[in-house]
């Protein structure tokens, strides 16, 4: 839609001629005769984008129009025209918001480019509004993805932070998020129109650093062909972030501490001091006292940003949120497409059972290299990395921080006669596919332990050998849900000290084996009749590795 400009003018002549010039650079034009006919006008146009009026007319004068649009829609720009040429008049125009002023007799190039110019500065303000509008949106406390209790106390702590001037150190393993929370910290202060200015100060070189914090006059050194700020001075008014602290060198310790004492700095070949106010948020994934201890840390700077600490958790230690936040990367990252995708239930499996040392960080990497190898719209199990596909063949990379798990017995052998052959003698294979039969196995499980325990989850999920944020996790997708006939048989058949992985396991490997045996140990032939793709089905026979002969394809 093109931009609709009001003219107003009591002499109608000048409203001819100034709406065909501008209709013939393509505006939209609507015209009034006075400042109370322009305000009713504005009033039944809210897409009015400039009001261009004259100075002086009977009923309702230019500089009255412009008080109330001004009060009613400030970011409309509004252009004075008058006859006298006034000092006086336009420096009051001026001061009461007027974008600009022109003096008839005007030129008409003069006019159009003057039209143009408040337009482009308007539009560049709505925009600069609405991109700080979405920075805070984005950058809210409940954009910090989890509702788990350890973030919960996270967003309350944040609540009490941000709205102080209170230096803040952020403390966390790498990739759990201590840029966004910094970012939080930021957009929802008093500070959040000023500059968020980053500094990783693992990423620069000792004398590259103090440069960059405080800024450098010409000739300062070698290369200072010109004078530059330094990030302390660009944040002024805002928040400056200074990751990985810990990497800094004794020298740039110093002038940090002097500049958080004094709130100033001075810039590198300079004896001249600057005031700055820019509140420091610092984050490292090192321990600060050990740092102190070995001498490679300032006592007294870790107090001064020490203010008020707060710790990210590592993502092993809010699992909870797991699902929260793979289907926030699985939104954010199939954003240009049309197509919707979801979790195979053995890649569900396999993302619920790993460690994630990489937090965060490492699931989002994952999720999105899924959605780059996806066939089709089902992320499977070949699709994830090789570490993660291989991880139930390993133990926890840090199991003293994950909760206690009961040790797993002995599996019995498939093809044993028991409780697997007894369920396919009733379901043979090629009558139920193995995805349907290990989702229905593992409700079937699920509702019983919960039978069994009052429906208390906790003593459920010990029942099944399961920490209980997975126990949650998995009963999630089954509790709103009428109960699958399937997962009843299995309620019946399944021993009563069944494990669930374990019993997963022993399923899967029957099944398999018996598809083998059918298909002559035609990998296709087996896939196509327990419902896999080809792939799927390599990968599940290269678990068991006594499958692994019976294969001829």
């Amino acid at each position: 839609m093109n931009e609709v400009i009001l003219i107003v003018d009591d002499e109608p002549n000048y409203q001819l001629v100034i709406g065909q010039m501008l209709l013939a650079e393509g505006y939209e034009v609507l015209s009034a005769g006075s400042g109370d006919e322009a305000y009713k006008i504005f009033l039944d146009h809210p897409e009015t984008g400039l009001v261009l009026t004259d100075m002086t007319m009977p009923n309702g004068n230019g500089i009255e129009l412009l008080e109330k649009v001004k009060a009613l829609r400030p970011e409309v720009p509004v252009v004075m025209l008058t006859a006298h040429g006034t000092v006086e008049l336009a420096v009051k125009a001026m001061k009461r918001g007027a974008s600009d002023y022109l003096t008839k007799p005007y030129k008409n190039d003069e006019l159009t480019k003057t039209v143009s110019i408040a337009l482009e500065v308007s539009r560049l303000a709505r925009q600069n509004k609405e991109l700080k509008e979405e920075l805070v949106k984005r950058h809210g406390f409940h954009s910090l993805v989890g509702k788990s209790k350890a973030m919960r106390e996270l967003y309350q702590l944040l609540e009490k932070v941000s709205p102080t001037r209170a230096n803040v150190l952020i403390t966390g393993e790498s990739g759990t998020g201590k840029e966004l929370v910094a970012r939080a910290i930021h957009y929802n202060s008093p500070r959040k129109d000023g500059s968020f200015v980053a500094v990783n100060c693992s990423a620069l070189t000792q004398t590259l650093l103090e440069s960059e914090l405080f800024g450098y006059e010409k000739g300062a050194f070698t290369g200072a062909s010109h004078t530059r700020p330094g990030r302390f001075e660009l944040a002024h008014g805002g928040t400056l972030f200074l990751d990985e602290i810990g990497e800094m060198g004794g020298n740039a310790q110093v002038k940090l501490l002097r500049a958080l004492q004094e709130r100033s700095i001075e810039r590198v070949g300079s004896g001249v001091s600057i005031s700055v106010d820019a509140r420091v948020v610092a984050a490292t994934n090192r321990d600060l006292k050990e740092e102190i201890a070995a001498g490679r840390f300032r006592e007294d700077l870790f107090y001064r940003l020490n203010v008020v600490r707060i710790n990210v958790p590592p993502l092993r230690e809010r699992m909870e949120d797991l699902p929260l936040l793979i289907e926030h990367f699985m939104r954010k990252h199939s954003q240009d497409s049309s197509q919707e995708y979801a979790l195979d239930p053995e890649t569900k499996r396999l993302l619920f059972a790993h460690s994630w040392p990489g937090n965060v960080r490492e699931l989002e990497n994952v999720i999105e290299r899924g959605l780059v190898l996806v066939t089709g719209n089902v992320i499977q199990p070949d699709d994830l990395p090789l570490e993660i596909r291989e991880l139930s063949k390993r133990p926890p990379a840090d199991p003293a921080s994950l909760s206690r798990v009961p040790e797993r017995t002995e599996k019995p052998k498939a093809g044993n006669g028991g409780w697997p052959e007894k369920f396919l003698e009733a379901h043979p294979i090629g009558t139920v596919a193995l995805p349907k039969a290990l989702m229905a196995l593992e409700e079937g499980l699920l509702r019983r332990s919960l039978d069994r325990e009052e429906g208390v989850q906790a003593r459920a999920a010990d029942l099944l050998g399961l920490k209980r944020n997975v126990f949650k996790y998995k009963w999630d997708k089954f509790e709103s849900g009428a109960p699958d006939p399937l997962a009843l048989e299995f309620e019946e058949l399944l021993p009563r000290d069944a494990k669930l992985t374990e019993t997963l396991e022993l399923l899967e490997e029957t099944m398999l084996r018996m598809a083998l045996d059918k298909s002559d140990g035609k990998q296709s032939d087996a896939a196509l009749a327990l419902g896999l793709k080809r792939n799927h089905m390599l990968y599940k026979v290269k678990k068991y590795p006594d499958l692994k002969k019976a294969l001829n394809d």
